[in-house]
């Protein structure tokens, strides 16, 4: 029987997300392309766009063994990474709205210059 109840890997809070990576409880992985990880992302946050991610390609060696918490714009892709790699056995949980959410939360961020509406300044 179908439920109409979505299962899959859980959703953090930015709050929560930089407290599990900040106490070095699970590895940030961003998920954005290039250009996105280039404008910001979170302090520590690995990075492997989701277009390799679905290709096949491996985890970082960091990650190997350690929950893993999936970033990307707006939660979309992110929510993609985690389903995926849970689905490949790892631990994943993604950030609810992701590094646009982050930063409303004003979190720390890195990177390049990034302006209201995550415009590069």
């Amino acid at each position: 029987m179908f439920s109409p109840l979505r299962r899959g890997p859980g959703r953090l809070t930015p709050q929560q997300a930089r407290q599990r990576t900040g106490d070095g409880e699970a590895v940030p992985l961003d998920v954005r392309e290039t250009p996105e990880w280039n404008a910001e992302r979170a302090p520590g946050a690995l990075h492997l766009p989701l277009s390799r991610l679905t290709a096949g390609a491996p985890l970082p060696e960091a990650t190997r063994g350690r929950p893993v918490i999936t970033v990307c714009r707006s939660g979309h892709r992110s929510r993609q990474a985690a389903e995926l790699l849970a689905g490949r056995g790892t631990e994943a949980t993604d950030v609810t709205g992701g590094m646009t959410a982050w930063a409303r939360a004003g979190l720390p961020v890195t990177g390049g210059r990034v302006g209201i509406g995550g415009v590069i300044a």
